[in-house]
């Protein structure tokens, strides 16, 4: 099955031969490296390149574990370029993987990386330097400084609605669905049945994240990362903080004295699958106030399948699952996404005038256009509607709003100038936003 993913293949188009490094990042198994070696690599060749210009090296692999050894991979790499007039282009995967090793000629320095190399590489006049990882602290917030800020970072999600509709098409609320259940991890398409894609996203937890988290970051108590990633997974669309988790995983497991799980270790964890592109931590931004605050924040899973999965596909709550793909989605198209807070003056019992906090779902931000969204699976009410449209009118500003809608199929604006639009139509509609 052919998924084409233009929006990512343009991308790593445009940065062709620009003298820096193309760093290729996303969570495991959602196609960073068939982007790389079969939809670019097929791009190249479509406009002349030979085989024998592309160097691939798989540093996941038993055949290239020697590469793993950054000098070992910079000198293999020059043997093949230096001296040619022809260009060539290098693909590494799964750079993360890269070991440190001692400076030959100053074993008491400082260690070498796979920095160290790829900065000695792109160098090279007649070489263009790809890379793929699945580790964030280790790429995205290195980068800049490791780097020199001689990089470009090409983010890979799973796919979007769109890209899977393109490769499934028929009815599209059918496919919505299906989406909303087993979520866009590409080779999710490949699996015959239903119980084929619910093992295959199941074990990608246990055989693949997990197990590298555990094994990269040298995790002693499995229990505690499992649990908080099930409540982080049951969570989706729902304000929490590390502080939160660890009262619920000490109320839910009767912990008490020095088995305690603590807020520092909580903490920790949620780095961690952070760090493996599982999660992402959306903050709230008051409107007017122009600050963050600092907690409570809220978590939205990579994959709706994959946190599906996770929780055994129960808890279907549909208004959260919505939410979560829309966040997915306004990350896809490149947008910087808070939660907004605008408040309002109101009367408290006491007939005391209090402020009361509202929240817009998604404050959506991109190339300095801000839009508000409210994600609504159903307003069936006019006090439903009210609630979600209040907390437009206080924002003070004129940006565009939008209300994203699963009970409508015909896009509209009320009298306030607010887009009601169907999630389907919002999903398959990129210029929207």
């Amino acid at each position: 099955m052919l998924i084409k993913r233009d929006l990512y293949l343009n991308k790593i188009v445009s940065y062709m031969w620009d003298g820096q490094v193309k760093v290729i990042t996303g969570i495991r198994r959602c196609g960073k490296s068939y982007l790389l070696r079969t939809i670019f690599r097929d791009y190249l060749l479509e406009h002349g390149v030979t085989p024998d210009q592309i160097i691939t090296i798989e540093l996941d692999t038993a055949k290239d574990i020697e590469y793993r050894n950054p000098l070992a991979l910079a000198k293999k790499v020059k043997e093949i370029v230096e001296g040619k007039t022809q260009q060539f282009y290098l693909f590494v995967d799964e750079i993360q993987m890269s070991d440190v090793v001692p400076n030959p000629y100053n074993p008491d320095g400082k260690k070498i990386t796979f920095y160290d190399s790829l900065n000695d590489l792109k160098a090279t006049p007649n070489l263009d330097v790809y890379v793929t990882g699945s580790n964030s602290k280790m790429l995205s917030s290195d980068i800049l400084t490791e780097f020199r800020g001689r990089s470009d970072e090409i983010r890979v999600h799973p796919l979007s609605f769109a890209e899977y509709y393109s490769a499934v098409g028929g009815d599209k609320a059918d496919a919505f669905d299906e989406y909303a259940f087993y979520g866009g991890m590409p080779l999710v398409l490949t699996r015959p049945d239903e119980t084929a894609k619910m093992t295959y996203l199941k074990s990608l937890f246990s055989e693949v994240y997990l197990r590298d988290i555990v094994e990269r970051k040298k995790i002693k108590r499995l229990d505690i990362l499992e649990a908080t990633l099930d409540l982080l997974c049951s969570s989706v669309g729902s304000l929490t903080n590390p502080n939160n988790v660890a009262k619920t995983m000490n109320s839910k497991q009767k912990l008490s004295g020095e088995n305690l799980v603590s807020n520092n270790t909580v903490t920790t964890y949620m780095d961690h699958l952070s760090d493996a592109y599982l999660f992402e931590e959306c903050k709230r931004y008051d409107v007017k106030g122009k600050n963050y605050f600092d907690y409570p924040n809220k978590y939205y899973c990579e994959d709706i399948g994959l946190r599906n999965a996770r929780i055994g596909f129960r808890q279907q709550e549909l208004t959260h699952i919505m939410e979560n793909i829309i966040y997915n989605d306004l990350r896809i198209r490149g947008c910087e996404v808070d939660v907004g807070v605008v408040y309002s003056t109101e009367k408290s019992k006491a007939g005391n005038n209090v402020q009361v906090a509202r929240e817009i779902d998604f404050i959506a931000t991109r190339g300095g256009k801000k839009t508000y969204i409210q994600s609504a699976f159903a307003l069936g009410t006019d006090e439903k509607s009210e609630i979600e449209n209040k907390p437009f009118s206080l924002t003070g500003d004129s940006f565009p709003k939008i209300i994203v809608r699963h009970d409508i199929r015909k896009r509209w604006y009320d009298d306030n100038g607010i887009l009601n639009i169907g999630v389907i139509d919002f999903l398959l509609d990129d210029t929207i936003v």
